[in-house]
């Protein structure tokens, strides 16, 4: 996002901000359970998320998987919103402003990116770099006037820490080999996007329930997209309608998608946005997991290390906070 967007963002909350128009309203919350369980079932999902795009990335070209992707989240959302539709009415253009940056961010924007980003890039390179996403949190919150404490800083450079332990395998030089490529350049544009989103959550309607909003913004989403689909299979890409590739957009539909943004959005809207984005940096944990169930991979050593500094600085910046 250029610097003329990022002032024109900034206005928006701003001057929304300063007229109480955006605020979190709990009594529309959706789906109970405690935030931190939803953001850890989040995470879950999109760990399956970057396996299963990096999967798929010879069957189902980059755009035409992230609109086949939110087709299915909107179908499933479209019933739940229905009947609470009558809350997006009397937003005014200021409100809606802020939906369309929301939607092109969140749903047009960051998972695109990070599937166009894994047709260039290998998937330790996308996770390590995905993990910068706490990180991007704290340093634009800070542009924006807000000091993190200092144990969210510290949190997050422990948990950040548990990742690079991951993703190096406990060796250091592995990282000093790891060479950036075009993939690259994609998915720090899709941190980015998804860090914008997750500031600009606490400025979204007050009073719009949480399944309308998702549904105005995976609309807004599809409707930047298709576009691009439909120039990408115009220019000669190739979908191949094969089971396994059906399998993939349903699951990341369902999961990621529907549910995960359900959770998301929730989560956040009560614990903010620093904590919640801290936890992104489960998905080297889940992935370890994962890979141990499905692929018989056995964790090292320096899995449990890591996992250990990511609970430590998720447990740093969650629970000493509360005291």
């Amino acid at each position: 996002m250029g610097i003329v967007s990022k002032c024109w963002f900034s206005s928006i909350i701003r001057v929304h901000a300063s007229r109480n128009h955006l605020v979190s309203d709990r009594r529309y919350s959706t789906f109970p359970g405690h935030p931190y369980l939803l953001l850890t079932l989040t995470v879950l999902f999109w760990s399956g998320n970057m396996v299963v795009g990096r999967a798929l990335r010879e069957l189902v070209p980059p755009f035409s998987l992230a609109v086949g992707r939110w087709i299915f989240a909107f179908l499933l959302t479209l019933p739940f919103a229905w009947p609470h539709r009558h809350t997006l009415k009397g937003l005014d253009y200021r409100q809606w402003a802020v939906l369309l940056v929301l939607g092109v961010l969140g749903v047009g924007a960051y998972n695109t990116l990070a599937y166009i980003a894994l047709t260039h890039t290998t998937a330790t390179n996308a996770a390590l770099l995905n993990s910068f996403i706490p990180i991007a949190i704290v340093a634009i919150s800070w542009l924006f006037g807000h000091r993190a404490k200092g144990l969210e800083l510290v949190g997050v450079g422990v948990s950040f820490g548990g990742v690079l332990t991951i993703v190096s395998r406990g060796d250091p030089a592995i990282l000093a080999r790891l060479s950036l490529n075009v993939g690259d350049v994609w998915m720090l544009a899709a941190v980015l996007s998804w860090a914008f989103y997750t500031l600009g959550l606490r400025w979204r309607p007050a009073g719009v329930h949480p399944m309308a909003l998702l549904a105005a913004l995976t609309a807004i989403g599809l409707a930047m997209l298709l576009p691009f689909a439909w120039r990408e299979l115009a220019s000669g890409a190739v979908l191949h309608p094969v089971p396994v590739a059906f399998a993939g957009i349903a699951y990341t539909g369902i999961f990621p998608a529907f549910l995960g943004y359900v959770f998301y959005n929730r989560a956040v809207a009560e614990v903010g946005a620093a904590k919640g984005g801290l936890f992104i940096h489960l998905m080297p944990v889940f992935g370890t997991i994962l890979a141990a169930i499905f692929l018989g991979e056995v964790p090292q050593p320096y899995h449990f290390f890591g996992i250990g500094m990511i609970l430590s600085g998720i447990w740093l910046t969650t629970g000493l906070n509360r005291r």
